[in-house]
């Protein structure tokens, strides 16, 4: 087993509640409430100059007047494609305009932590306009799973949809469905989700909660998949025993998959999944309950055949969204791993050697706000999108090299 980088080693206890929680700050979607319209672009922009570990960093207010935003995807035009939980899926224009909500969308179940999640184009996105959709999709009688859905995008609709991936079975319950998508560059697809908070489907191989999935690009099953072929498990799971992914990207120096995951109260993670691998939930893990009891199910902080954290916080910032800067060698942040926090409402960076997390800051604390998604735009830029009623994107130009 890798061994974890323990960060804030003492302050489990003090942690508060809900520092791990991905509780949304207005609850459920409005119920029966009309999306708004499109918005023309601002007058300005502002903008304002803070401070950094590396030197000042430039933030700029790009759009605001989003749904709880949850992601956001760069089109090749210089504009961007935005979910927001409530269902819509909107195009953000650089100069900050809102298109009105793109047709096509399907339906989703805006409940709690469920809604419209994550927005990726596919690889070949210039030649198919297609793009891929993650969301909580509705069930009977109350019930809900995490889906997968891709389509073409035209103009103001998305055609062509199709469904190819759905969390069996659909549960009850609010909370912890992921979910972030991303492409590696052998033709598959993983999409990570969360176990619906009921712990132990995550240990459960016939059930798709708690698990990291991989397939092609069409929704079919790799044949190399770990558990291709076991009657007691299903063939889409590539790892298991995870809790609630809401952070993942793929390493554009090695082609690796890194993703992270909220623990309870305490014990979030980053991870770097491999095939067949048990990432413990809830058998082993660094957190509590939010009343302050034990998990009841778990048995320690490690066990046999079971994987330990790749890094570690114990006391929880909520990671949601990540995403690398790399390939920037005049940038002072070349190298660096990126993830929202929504119970901290700042922006994580990691100083990375290789694989070797060597440093850690925190930025956007000024701001104040739920950070669901970053990316990083071709020019070395850093867009967040923040998770409030008004939700926000922002700009981040990096500091200049000394």
């Amino acid at each position: 087993m890798r061994n974890a980088h323990h960060r804030l080693a003492t302050a489990l206890l003090l942690a508060l509640p809900l520092a791990a929680c991905d509780s949304s700050a207005s609850g459920d979607a409005a119920k029966g409430a009309a999306p708004a319209a499109a918005q023309a672009a601002p007058a300005s922009q502002p903008s304002q100059t803070l401070a950094s570990a590396k030197g000042q960093i430039r933030v700029t207010r790009v759009a605001s007047g989003l749904d709880h935003p949850w992601s956001l995807a760069f089109l090749p035009d210089g504009a961007m494609l935005v979910t927001e939980r409530s269902g819509q899926l909107r195009r953000v224009g650089a100069d900050g305009a809102v298109s009105a909500p793109i047709a096509g969308v399907p339906k989703v179940w805006a409940t709690g932590q469920g809604g419209l999640l994550d927005v990726v184009l596919a690889p070949d996105f210039a030649s198919s306009r297609r793009i891929y959709l993650s969301y909580a999709e509705p069930g009977d009688n109350g019930t809900a799973g995490t889906a997968v859905a891709y389509g073409t995008l035209s103009g103001d609709t998305l055609a062509d949809v199709k469904v190819i991936y759905r969390q069996e079975p659909k549960l009850e319950g609010p909370n912890h469905f992921g979910s972030r998508i991303v492409f590696d560059d052998a033709g598959h697809v993983f999409i990570s989700q969360g176990e619906r908070n009921q712990r132990p489907t995550a240990q459960d191989l016939g059930k798709l909660q708690g698990k990291l999935v991989r397939l092609n690009l069409d929704g079919s099953v790799p044949q190399d998949n770990p558990f291709v072929g076991r009657a007691d498990a299903r063939p889409e799971i590539y790892s298991y025993g995870h809790r609630n992914m809401q952070g993942m990207a793929r390493d554009p120096r090695t082609g690796k998959i890194w993703q992270s995951e909220h623990g309870p109260r305490g014990g979030d993670e980053i991870n770097l999944p491999e095939a067949g691998k048990n990432y413990g939930w809830p058998i082993i893990t660094y957190g509590i309950n939010y009343s302050g009891q034990p998990i009841p199910e778990a048995e320690g902080k490690a066990k046999d055949g079971m994987e330990q954290p790749y890094h570690l916080w114990e006391k929880s910032p909520g990671v949601s969204g990540m995403a690398f800067l790399t390939g920037k060698a005049d940038s002072p942040w070349n190298d660096s791993l990126f993830l929202g926090a929504l119970a901290e409402r700042n922006l994580i960076r990691l100083t990375l050697d290789g694989d070797r997390i060597v440093g850690e800051e925190r930025l956007l604390n000024e701001i104040g706000e739920r950070v669901r998604d970053v990316r990083v735009a071709a020019d070395g830029s850093v867009y967040v999108v923040t998770d409030e009623d008004d939700g926000k994107v922002w700009r981040i130009e990096a500091p200049q090299a000394p």
